[in-house]
């Protein structure tokens, strides 16, 4: 039995950034696919990995990141990288969280990091405080996904089992480790499709 849900946010309830890499990408000369290569070359220890895990600031993160870019035959701004992430709420995707609410345990787990005007995170208060009893970010718990621990304490924070639970993520490596421990995963590429999923999993409608 699902007893509850559990969300990324970029890609999932907020719109993907990669067509605004794509964009940046031809905008300044760079190969295809090169601000995902840098972001999945040494992914545990690379200059993204540890700003989502708070481990450096934004500006030795852009350093670090920037040097990465040249070591691999490009160049780029880090500030202006970070700012492709922002995204657009996908409304049908706040309504099917808010129908899961009604009777599931609903969470999130989302890699971010920590915002420098305020000290804060990247989770805008209006939309994450009524949608889930809990959110699990990379830069306040110090781990990140695809690290199974930080799919383990989402569960336990829910008080729930990890068989007890659903997980939509738009990266498939990501969805890898939660679906090893037991976890009901959906891949989310077309938001309708992947609603049409939930819906099949939890057994009510989400529209």
């Amino acid at each position: 039995m699902i007893r509850a849900a559990l969300f990324d946010l970029g890609g999932v309830v907020f719109t993907s950034p990669f067509d605004a890499f794509a964009r940046y990408e031809s905008e300044h000369g760079l190969p295809d696919g090169f601000i995902r290569g840098l972001n999945t070359a040494n992914p545990d220890t690379n200059a993204w990995a540890r700003l989502e895990r708070a481990e450096v600031s934004i500006d030795e993160f852009c350093e670090l990141f920037e040097a990465e870019a040249r070591a691999g035959g490009g160049t780029l701004e880090g500030r202006g990288v970070l700012e492709l992430l922002a995204g657009d709420v996908r409304g049908e995707m706040i309504e099917a969280i808010r129908r899961c609410r009604e009777r599931l345990k609903t969470g999130a787990i989302t890699n971010n990091w920590v915002a420098e005007e305020d000290g804060g995170s990247r989770i805008d208060d209006l939309t994450a405080g009524p949608l889930f009893d809990v959110v699990v970010e990379s830069a306040k718990v110090g781990l990140r996904k695809p690290d199974p621990r930080i799919y383990e304490l989402a569960c336990e924070q829910l008080g729930v089992a990890p068989t007890e639970a659903v997980f939509l993520d738009d990266i498939g490596a990501n969805l890898k480790p939660a679906r090893a421990m037991g976890m009901t995963t959906i891949k989310v590429v077309e938001v309708d499709d992947a609603i049409a999923e939930l819906e099949a999993v939890v057994g009510f409608p989400l529209r």
